[in-house]
């Protein structure tokens, strides 16, 4: 490559897994704990050899696969799939720290980097994007990240490519927040815990639209889940902690109870720990049945010792102090 690769971040979506597809609103964030980007596998650079011969292999599939639907005309962006058949012959692959399968963006970052290099006539990544530019990434980002899980929202290669903070909202769109750091609890914390084994996103992703097929369950999901989550957006964003913990109490009781499937047995205990004590607070990190867990807390020191006492891996995606 002539210059510098660039950088993709992970991402986390903090608040929205399942609910947006029904039109909730929700919440990504960038985390640069992780991150990925393009090299070639060569006799000068020392990484795990077989990752990359890997990658490349993937990069290969999916390259078919995109040629296909070029050819068809139905890819919804121009590529230079030349460019990228060329490259990937050279033993281009994306050297990646993202975990695959763990809910924090591993296809969205890969995506994203395609998008970036090859892209002809692309929307520039920037903070003051108009909507209707954001909407045209969000369908291409959905089409690309298809391959991966069946069925994709684009929001998570969106996330990846815009590096910003992203609230998803029905009625306005997308848009880049802020979220107000000095309002959250001097000792509190966001942070995830790892289930030690990844998940599947496509079953998960199609036993919950199977179950939206019972009136009773989708009346929950429209009535309980949905408000919940806004309201946890709408809180953390404005800074109101008073209504942000006690909602997303709430919302992890809901998630314990009736998305149960999605929630791994290693952490059930832990999850339940976190009702009862109320020290901290567990939800989903992607679609689930795998990978991280979602934590948030008031006293990161008090969770963490729980946590650890436990037999848990626990990281920091945010610390107040």
């Amino acid at each position: 490559m002539t210059n510098s690769p660039e950088v993709f971040y992970a991402k986390i979506m903090l608040f929205g897994e399942y609910s947006v597809i029904c039109d909730s609103m929700g919440l990504t964030i960038p985390y640069a704990h992780f991150k990925g980007e393009f090299g070639f596998l060569n006799k000068y650079r020392y990484t795990d050899h077989d990752f990359a011969i890997d990658s490349n292999k993937l990069l290969r599939e999916y390259h078919t696969h995109l040629a296909e639907l070029q050819e068809k005309g139905e890819l919804k962006c121009i590529l230079d799939l030349e460019r990228f058949r060329k490259e990937i012959g050279s033993n281009l692959f994306f050297e990646s720290t993202i975990p695959q399968g763990f809910g924090i963006g591993s296809s969205g970052a890969l995506c994203a980097a395609i998008y970036q290099r090859y892209a002809k006539n692309k929307i520039r990544s920037q903070r003051n994007l108009k909507q209707e530019e954001v909407r045209r990434l969000k369908e291409i980002f959905a089409q690309m990240e298809n391959y991966f899980h069946g069925i994709s929202s684009g929001i998570d290669p969106l996330n990846c490519y815009l590096k910003y903070p992203l609230l998803i909202n029905g009625e306005t769109g997308i848009r880049v927040v802020g979220i107000p750091r000095n309002k959250f609890p001097r000792e509190g914390a966001i942070f995830l815990v790892d289930t030690g084994r990844p998940g599947i996103t496509h079953p998960l992703v199609s036993l919950f639209f199977e179950k939206c097929q019972d009136p009773a369950f989708d009346k929950l999901i429209n009535e309980t889940l949905i408000p919940l989550n806004d309201t946890c957006i709408h809180s953390l964003l404005e800074g109101k902690t008073d209504v942000f913990f006690p909602a997303l109490h709430e919302l992890s009781a809901f998630q314990y109870k009736h998305l149960r499937p999605m929630i791994p047995d290693s952490v059930i205990s832990i999850w339940k720990a976190g009702l009862d004590k109320k020290v901290y607070s567990l939800k989903l990190c992607g679609s689930g049945g795998g990978g991280f867990i979602l934590g948030f807390t008031q006293d990161f020191e008090a969770s963490l010792k729980s946590l650890k006492s436990q037999g848990q891996k626990v990281i920091a995606v945010y610390k107040n102090s």
